[in-house]
């Protein structure tokens, strides 16, 4: 499993960041229950604020911990387009 996070600043606007990663991940089953979780066929991505700090967290997990860091590098690239 691989954890990270990204600091988020007060012009953050999280709703546009979980719409741009669901919208470039579309053709994956996603559920927006507690931020995001994306399924991929070998493993999945979940997104979540956090409550206490300016914070958004990053879990991913797949076969091998190169491929769930890949899977958390695909969306931090999303998440800094923005």
């Amino acid at each position: 499993m691989s954890k990270n996070k990204i600091e988020l600043d007060k012009n953050s606007n999280v709703n546009e960041i979980f719409e741009a990663v669901k919208s470039s991940y579309q053709d994956y089953p996603i559920s927006d229950i507690d931020g995001i979780k994306i399924d991929f066929p070998d493993g999945w991505v979940q997104l979540r604020t956090s409550n206490t700090e300016p914070i958004m967290r990053i879990y991913s997990e797949s076969t091998t911990m190169e491929k769930a860091q890949n899977y958390a590098d695909e969306i931090k690239a999303i998440i800094y387009k923005i």
